[in-house]
């Protein structure tokens, strides 16, 4: 049995090699994909996804999501991934088009229709994640749970204390850890170590067009080097899916600071219960490095 999965994100680079994995992943059945505003506007994600999906001439619907954080202006990442979101290949010209009705909307279809409850995986900001619980919490009961790419136990890479998911919608973030949604976190405490080395990166045009594809895109990606690693941050999210193993996890009473002037995005992480309050999340903060190459080596294998 394939486990459906719902994948809310913002390609983005590595976003790209998250949905190579979500779609070929052979343990997974992909039902829907959003978009939300994060690593660029939300009008270059959503083109980014259609591309990938045409590229990979794969029939899933796609629907739109939140152009804005829930209450703040969107800041972007694309000096990390390219003002385009995806620099560095060139897409063919296709005719497909979002779905006619916004993400949280769509989601909320795929999770009342479905025979089984569902795994939604959230590679980027959680803005859409909260509006769908805000206006459909009936459709709770359908959601097996939530792993999502994003936070950190530690220091972050967007402010100081704030990894760039989390930060860009803080408020989305904390009603999202606050809705009693069960929720899988892999945060910087792990995505910062699953890097692809640059002996494999090499590898990667001579494999198939995917390899080709994703290493164009690699070579215009600043989240470490082609000649030192680059880190697959959301592709852990899809790993933890298929490989949990591979992981190490904690349950630990995890909140979002949406109030402090440094410190907003923060995601405060309970590791020795000394809040004393229940745990709302299973953090990962240890990962098997060569076995999550070995993973994505076998994975991108597998696409065309």
């Amino acid at each position: 049995m394939r486990l459906p999965i719902i994948l809310d994100t913002d390609p983005g680079i590595d976003d790209a090699a998250a949905i190579a994995a979500a779609l070929f992943a052979p343990e997974l059945d992909l039902k829907l994909m959003t978009t939300v505003a994060g690593n660029v506007s939300l009008e270059k994600t959503t083109r980014n996804a259609l591309q990938l999906l045409h590229f990979w001439n794969a029939n899933i619907p796609v629907a739109q999501g939140a152009a804005t954080p829930l209450l703040r202006p969107l800041r972007d990442a694309a000096s990390v991934h390219g003002e385009s979101g995806m620099e560095g290949y060139h897409f063919v010209e296709h005719q497909r088009q979002p779905l006619a009705k916004p993400a949280f909307q769509a989601i909320r279809d795929v999770l009342m229709a479905s025979p089984e409850p569902v795994t939604l995986v959230a590679i980027g900001p959680l803005t859409n994640i909260a509006l769908l619980l805000s206006h459909y919490p009936e459709c709770q009961f359908n959601i097996r749970r939530l792993v999502m790419m994003g936070g950190s136990a530690g220091r972050g890479n967007f402010t100081p204390n704030a990894e760039f998911n989390i930060a860009i919608d803080p408020e989305a973030a904390a009603r999202v850890f606050a809705s009693g949604l069960e929720i899988v976190m892999c945060g910087l405490d792990v995505t910062n170590h699953a890097t692809l080395t640059p002996d494999y990166l090499a590898t990667l045009p001579a494999g198939n067009q995917t390899g080709k594809m994703l290493h164009a895109l690699f070579s215009h990606y600043r989240s470490g080097s082609m000649a030192t690693g680059l880190r697959m941050h959301d592709l852990c999210a899809i790993a933890w899916l298929v490989r949990p193993q591979i992981f190490t996890l904690q349950s630990c009473f995890v909140a979002v600071e949406t109030q402090g002037t440094y410190t907003a995005g923060t995601t405060v992480v309970d590791i020795d219960g000394r809040l004393g309050k229940p745990a709302n999340a299973q953090v990962a903060l240890g990962i098997d490095i060569d076995a999550f190459r070995a993973w994505v080596a076998e994975v991108f294998s597998k696409a065309p």
